[in-house]
């Protein structure tokens, strides 16, 4: 027992109730875009080697750098207990 025409139109209904028609456009046009953006990024995916090539992570060149904390700054009243 499938789902027929009459039970769509009221689905569809009910749907238009709950949402609004201006709503139910803007979802319609953005998960659009969704998918062509999905669909984008993978024929951009197989253009550069496909999944089947493991990715290269680069490693930093240099580590990252930290000033140094003056005696008389904040983290002094941590060496003290404070």
């Amino acid at each position: 027992m499938g789902i027929g025409m009459r039970e769509l139109i009221i689905i569809l209904l009910v749907v238009l109730l709950v949402f609004g028609a201006k709503k139910l456009r803007t979802i319609g046009s953005d998960l659009g875009a969704a998918v062509r953006g999905f669909k984008k990024s993978m024929s951009e995916g197989e253009a550069e080697g496909g999944a089947d090539e493991p990715k290269q992570i680069r490693s930093p060149e240099k580590d990252a750098e930290f000033p140094e904390v003056a005696k008389g700054d904040a983290g002094s009243k941590i060496d003290r207990g404070a």
